[in-house]
């Protein structure tokens, strides 16, 4: 029960400070989007410590699911870089760094589209399929555990506002009118 009353004490000082910082009375859209990227810090980590010794970085798993998805949904000739970048939310450079390291294990190999020579298309390998295929059941076991702090309906509600967030967020970033601060 402390530690609950030490976090509602400090949440209560970061809202005051934000609020005289900022000039906004409403300061909870900045601890949320805080929350969001602790979560995911922590979702990261523990990620990386079960599965660290594969050298599969949770990342590097989502592309080659990702790959291993659009193979079985009939994609067998490939998936454009940019259109993982896009699968993945992730910058062309990111996408870049991952593809490379990846083809580095022999997961994956890029071949030329014949349609259109100035693009690469992106396939599994059969010891990327078969790490996948492999590997699959035991890292989603994990990563399906990390929610179990909350209940079937509490992760229901989570993620319903989850993707309400994430569309407003895509609107923002595709409404041209949109200015950013220094942008």
């Amino acid at each position: 029960m402390e530690d609950l009353e030490r976090t509602a004490r400090r949440r209560a000082q970061m809202r005051e400070h934000l609020r005289s910082l900022a000039g906004i009375n409403d300061p909870s859209g900045v601890e949320l989007i805080h929350m969001i990227r602790c979560a995911a810090n922590f979702c990261d980590a523990l990620e990386a410590r079960a599965f660290d010794a594969s050298g599969l970085t949770g990342p590097r798993f989502g592309v080659l699911m990702r790959l291993l998805v659009d193979e079985v949904h009939g994609h067998a000739e490939g998936v454009t870089p940019t259109s993982l970048s896009h699968l993945q939310s992730v910058s062309k450079n990111t996408i870049s760094a991952l593809l490379r390291g990846l083809e580095e294990q022999g997961l994956i190999r890029r071949t030329l589209d014949p349609q259109d020579l100035r693009i690469f298309r992106i396939q599994l390998t059969s010891a990327g399929r078969e790490l996948v295929q492999s590997t699959a059941p035991l890292r989603m076991r994990t990563v399906n555990e990390m929610a179990s702090g909350l209940t079937a309906d509490e992760r229901e509600q989570l993620m319903v506002l989850l993707g309400k967030l994430m569309h407003s967020l895509r609107d923002r970033i595709d409404d041209s009118r949109t200015e950013f601060p220094g942008g």
